[in-house]
C-alpha cells in the first residue's frame, strides 16, 4: 500500500515539478523588470523538445506522468517566454533590432513572432510530416526509436544555452539559484526514476548527459559568482543619468 502511494507521489513530482521550477525565474524577472542573464533559449529548446516529445508518445507509450510534465512543461515556457520578452535588456540583439543569427532565429521584436513560428513550424511542417511519417512507419522500432533520441537529445541540451550565456558574461547574475537547484535536484529524480521504472533507452542516456550540463553550471556558479556583467551596470548607469536629467529639469 505505502508503495503505491509512493509510487502515485512520484509520478505527481515528475510531472508537476519540472514546470514549477521556472516559476521563481520568472518572479524574478517580474520583480527586476529584467530579463538579463537567463538564456531565452532555453525556452526554445524546450518547447520544440516537449512537442516532439508528445509524437514520441504517439509510438511508444511511456509514463502518463511524463505526457502530463510535457503538456505543462509547454505551457510553462510560453509563459516565461512572454515575461522575457517584455523585460529583454536594452541592449540585447533585438531590442536593437539586430542579429547575427539567420533570419534572427529566436530574437524576433515581436512575441507574436514566436507563437507564429512555433504554430507554423508544428503545424504544417513539424506535425503533418511526422504524421506522415507515423501512418508509414507508424510500427517501425527503429523510426519510433530515432523520434524519441531526437525529442530527448533536444531536451537533454537544455542547460547547454544557459552554459554559454554564463560563460559570455563570467557571471550567473539574473540566472535565479532555484531554477539551478531545481535543474540538478530535477534531474538527479528524472535520472533515477528512469532507471527504476525501467523507461526506454532514450530517457536514460539523455537524463544522464543533462545532469552532466547541470553540474558543469554548478561549477560555473562557484568560479564566476553573480556579480552583474557589464552590459548591466551600463544600463543601471544608462538610468541612473536619465533620472538625474529629469530631476534637474
Amino acid at each position: 500500500m505505502s508503495s503505491s502511494w509512493l509510487s502515485v507521489a512520484a509520478s505527481i513530482g515528475m510531472a508537476v515539478g519540472p514546470p514549477l521550477v521556472y516559476a521563481d525565474q520568472a518572479a524574478s524577472i517580474v520583480r527586476k523588470k529584467d530579463a538579463t542573464g537567463f538564456s531565452r533559449d532555453v525556452c526554445a529548446i524546450l518547447l520544440i523538445a516537449n512537442i516532439t516529445r508528445c509524437f514520441f508518445w504517439l509510438g511508444e507509450k511511456f509514463e502518463t506522468a511524463l505526457l502530463v510534465q510535457s503538456i505543462l512543461m509547454i505551457l510553462a515556457q510560453l509563459a516565461l517566454l512572454y515575461i522575457c520578452i517584455i523585460y529583454r535588456p536594452r541592449l540585447s540583439p533585438d531590442a536593437l533590432g539586430g542579429s547575427s543569427r539567420p533570419l534572427s532565429f529566436w530574437q524576433w521584436q515581436n512575441y507574436s513572432q514566436y507563437i507564429e513560428f512555433l504554430a507554423g513550424l508544428m503545424t504544417s511542417c513539424h506535425s503533418l510530416c511526422q504524421a506522415i511519417l507515423f501512418l508509414i512507419f507508424g510500427r517501425s522500432k527503429i523510426f519510433i526509436g530515432a523520434l524519441g533520441f531526437m525529442a530527448l537529445g533536444l531536451e537533454s541540451t537544455l542547460p547547454i544555452p544557459q552554459l554559454i550565456s554564463n560563460y559570455k558574461q563570467r557571471s550567473l547574475y539574473g540566472f535565479r539559484m532555484s531554477t539551478l537547484i531545481g535543474w540538478v535536484g530535477g534531474d538527479s529524480f528524472k535520472t533515477v526514476y528512469f532507471f527504476l521504472l525501467h523507461s526506454p533507452l532514450q530517457f536514460k542516456a539523455c537524463a544522464i548527459f543533462q545532469l552532466s550540463i547541470d553540474f558543469a553550471i554548478v561549477v560555473q556558479r562557484f568560479v564566476y559568482g553573480t556579480a552583474p556583467p557589464l552590459s548591466a551596470i551600463s544600463n543601471q548607469d544608462d538610468e541612473l543619468e536619465q533620472a538625474l536629467a529629469l530631476a534637474e529639469e
